[in-house]
């Protein structure tokens, strides 16, 4: 009895939604230039401004360039992923809806629940990022004289966080007046050329009044400079290209990813597409790669105008400007980048989009998803949120924001591709996947008898019921042996030392993995036509999962705790409340 109530306990969690009604015919305007250029939109956001004072100055140094390529080609794979899933599943939606048609219930609760803090710790971000950018702009004297006339009756911590929330609904209500109007196709790829122009000019800035000398520093410039490790802008590193050695890199690479997640913004608009089966998957990988190459040539030409150690926090990129002496571009840079960053407050309208859907289909309370009739907005959601906001800010600080950054994401990605890898090898569902088709599934798996030989050799070249469950056991076992492995890598410097046990499990989870890649590669994939699938599978999927999960182990703890705090919570209303109350149950 208690073995089939874990069973069907189990069963509960993996249960996925089918997506059987025809999607509604909507005004199909978006081709495949609209697409790749809302993908770049959401990508060259604010965050720009702020990722190089938190990443080369502390973290990196001018090997933030090789953080960039890093998290670009974990992004591109995770991006070939949302391909694939976007041919498969032709609905606008968001990761939420591509995890509960792949990975189950559970896996699309934790992806939706983690989209709805992503959101939120975004708007602290971005609202922080104009204070700096904008402060800066005019000499430091606005907020500071706010601050003054505030703190004569309340504490500065208490200043600081009024200020945050009057800048935060200014903000808030510029993007509900602008939200229509960045819908059209015209204003998204206007905005992407002028986001592009001045990236462009940030790039040929950089290279004529470069210095490669930057890249190739030593403890003497820093004396030269009058700084030492005990500074106040901390510890300076060892100098040359990597001042923080290679746990810089990765440390950095892990809060860049952040940086390419625009490309999931796509996927909201599938529905807009003339041909999403084309589109679709086209744009999202055209769009990564031409951010990755701008990406990369802005923070290369940044660092070689700027010594890693003289990047100041807030608005490190136009300031770079003032280090070379061109005061007039500064405020070009800083104006256009304000004027352009408006796109960043559409995390309300995400917010809504995953409320709304996670509350239709039972997972939410109904009252959060209740839309206020005369301004079409969930007050209470947007009330509760917003609150949710001003605690982070109160309580975080911008290194562990912009890190949760993309811890949330990579926890995501690395759900997605479990999920591409595991619906790649079933066998076909028609008519939704009924509960009779299910039983005589079961009765199958009886019937077929699991043997070594039929492991390698699969006697079907389509997926049976039993392949497909020899496939769903290994890559569970597989992504339980990965998060073993990057622990045991996370500890990287004790096997530089030769430590012989340390090598030795290294060696065995490497062994098990390559064992049970190549027994997930011999069973037999589904044949239906996609126009994109994931090239070289379960191979890619395989790194894919690695990079995510390698870089989830370079968070630090106030990371962390800010995840599991929020789990536990979202734990805490699915199981008391979702998982009886579901739709699909």
């Amino acid at each position: 009895m208690l073995c089939q109530a874990l069973c069907r306990f189990g069963q509960k969690l993996v249960r996925r939604r089918t997506l059987e009604q025809p999607v509604a015919e909507t005004a199909r305007s978006l081709t495949t230039l609209d697409i790749v250029a809302l993908g770049m939109e959401h990508t060259m956001n604010i965050i720009v401004y702020i990722l190089p004072g938190e990443v080369a100055r502390d973290k990196a140094g001018p090997s933030i360039v090789i953080c960039f390529l890093v998290a670009g080609l974990t992004s591109v794979l995770t991006g070939l992923t949302y391909a694939e899933i976007s041919s498969r599943v032709p609905h606008s939606g968001s990761s939420y809806l591509y995890s509960y048609v792949t990975v189950g219930e559970l896996g699309a609760f934790i992806t939706g629940w983690n989209l709805l803090l992503v959101n939120t710790v975004y708007a602290s971000i971005v609202t922080q990022a104009w204070i700096l950018v904008f402060d800066n702009v005019f000499g430091n004297q606005i907020f500071q004289m706010l601050h003054d006339s505030i703190s004569l009756n309340v504490s500065r911590v208490f200043a600081d966080v009024l200020v945050f929330f009057v800048v935060f609904l200014v903000l808030l209500f510029i993007g509900f007046l602008t939200w229509k109007i960045r819908q059209l196709p015209v204003v998204t790829k206007v905005f992407t050329l002028m986001k592009i122009i001045v990236l462009i000019f940030v790039i040929i800035a950089g290279f004529i009044k470069g210095d490669l000398h930057n890249w190739q520093l030593t403890e003497e410039d820093y004396i030269k400079a009058g700084l030492n490790d005990t500074s106040g802008l901390g510890p300076l590193g060892s100098g040359g290209f990597m001042p923080f050695g290679f746990e810089g890199i990765l440390r950095g690479a892990a809060t860049c990813l952040y940086t390419f997640v625009g490309f999931t913004f796509i996927i909201t608009r599938v529905e807009e597409a003339k041909n999403p089966q084309h589109s679709i998957p086209r744009g999202i990988v055209i769009s990564l790669f031409i951010c990755l190459l701008v990406y990369f040539g802005v923070f290369s030409a940044l660092t070689l105008m700027v010594p890693y150690y003289q990047l100041q926090r807030g608005s490190t990129l136009p300031e770079a400007f003032l280090h070379i002496g061109w005061t007039p571009a500064y405020y070009v840079v800083a104006f256009v980048f304000l004027c352009l960053s408006i796109n960043s407050f559409d995390f309300i309208f995400h917010i809504q989009r995953v409320i709304h859907m996670m509350a239709q289909d039972g997972l939410l309370f109904p009252v959060l998803a209740r839309i206020q009739t005369g301004t079409k907005i969930p007050i209470v959601a947007t009330v509760i949120f917003g609150i949710i906001a001003l605690v982070i800010v109160f309580f975080f600080g911008l290194t562990d924001l912009l890190s949760f950054m993309s811890l949330g994401p990579l926890l995501s990605f690395s759900l997605l591709v479990f999920g591409v890898l595991i619906v790649r090898y079933q066998p076909e569902m028609h008519n939704g996947g009924n509960e009779a088709e299910v039983q005589d599934g079961n009765r199958e798996v009886v019937a077929e008898k699991l043997t070594l030989q039929g492991l390698l050799f699969p006697g079907s070249s389509i997926p049976t019921p039993l392949s497909s469950r020899v496939v769903y056991v290994c890559s569970s076992l597989l992504v339980l042996l990965i998060i073993l492995l990057c622990l045991v890598l996370a500890q990287w410097p004790v096997l530089l030392s030769g430590d012989p046990v340390w090598i030795s499990v290294v060696v065995v989870l490497l062994v098990l993995i390559t064992g049970l890649t190549g027994v997930i590669w011999r069973q037999p994939q589904s044949s239906t036509p996609l126009y994109f699938k994931v090239p070289a599978l379960p191979f890619l999927s395989v790194l894919s999962i690695f990079m995510n999960v390698y870089l989830m182990m370079q968070m630090t703890a106030g990371t962390w705790a800010i995840l599991c705090v929020w789990m536990l919570i979202g734990f805490a209303i699915y199981f008391s409340y979702g998982i009886q109350h579901s739709l699909v149950n």
